[in-house]
């Protein structure tokens, strides 16, 4: 009877417990964020089928939202919605930012929508500034690669909150998926639905496991990145003004493979 009563005790003082409180935000109540996408898809880094012309390899823009836990732009291995089809497939974005807005309006789960300019080249920076509040301190987003089937880079739902403070500084190397919407295996691929929709999925040097992949390379073990994302909290001092310039330092990021 006395081992039962203090379990029963215990088990009673555990469910009283907040549920996930170890990832409650209790930051100050703004942070702003320059965040700075840097594109690393070059012909030397990845120099299989890499596109010249017709479009010469590019990126389109970068379209993100700050968010809780109650929402979720795109998650690997689940089913990427209407909205990330289209932008993923045609970079059209009209029917992503429909669904984030319908989000913040039913559970409050938004705190704000941002993009930034297109890149022109495989290479190259483009950036802007993003808001954070404790109750919505994710950062979500995504990047169509262009010319490609429904291949795309991002991130999803990156916390820049750790306890009661906001993270200076984070870089995120980033590598290619697969929406799962459209069955090509190569950059230059026509369009070709996949029936039924699969999930997205990460491209590896060895998934798809098919020569005509244009990421396909059997020798390597892992792909280089093909861009990195950054994102640097702008202080206090320096909010009204404008943003600091941000000197990124230069990686090598090369592929040398007889299949190319």
């Amino acid at each position: 009877k006395v081992i039962w009563t203090v379990l029963v005790t215990i088990l009673g003082y555990a469910s009283s417990l907040p549920v996930g409180d170890e990832s409650l935000c209790t930051a100050e109540d703004l942070a702003k964020y320059k965040i700075i996408f840097t594109g690393k898809w070059s012909q030397i880094a990845f120099p299989k089928q890499y596109p010249l012309y017709r479009p010469p390899a590019q990126w389109s823009s970068l379209l993100g939202v700050t968010h809780s836990s109650d929402y979720s732009m795109w998650k690997k291995n689940e089913y990427a919605s209407n909205g990330v089809r289209d932008f993923a497939e045609k970079g059209e974005a009209w029917v992503l930012m429909k669904e984030i807005e319908e989000a913040g309006e039913k559970i409050q789960s938004v705190h704000g929508i941002f993009s930034a300019p297109a890149i022109s080249s495989g290479t190259g920076q483009t950036s802007t500034e993003l808001d954070v509040h404790p109750r919505h301190p994710l950062v979500s987003f995504v990047v169509r690669i262009v010319p490609s089937p429904d291949w795309f880079v991002g991130i999803d739902s990156l916390n820049l909150c750790e306890g009661d403070h906001w993270m200076d500084e984070v870089s995120v190397d980033l590598f290619p998926y697969d929406a799962g919407t459209d069955s090509g295996f190569t950059f230059s691929s026509p369009n070709f639905a996949t029936i039924p929709q699969d999930t997205v999925t990460e491209i590896t040097c060895s998934s798809p496991s098919h020569p005509a992949n244009s990421f396909y390379y059997p020798k390597l073990k892992i792909l280089p990145p093909i861009a990195q994302v950054t994102m640097v909290k702008i202080k206090k001092s320096q909010l009204g003004l404008s943003a600091p310039i941000i000197n990124l330092p230069a990686k090598t990021n090369e592929i040398i493979d007889s299949v190319s």
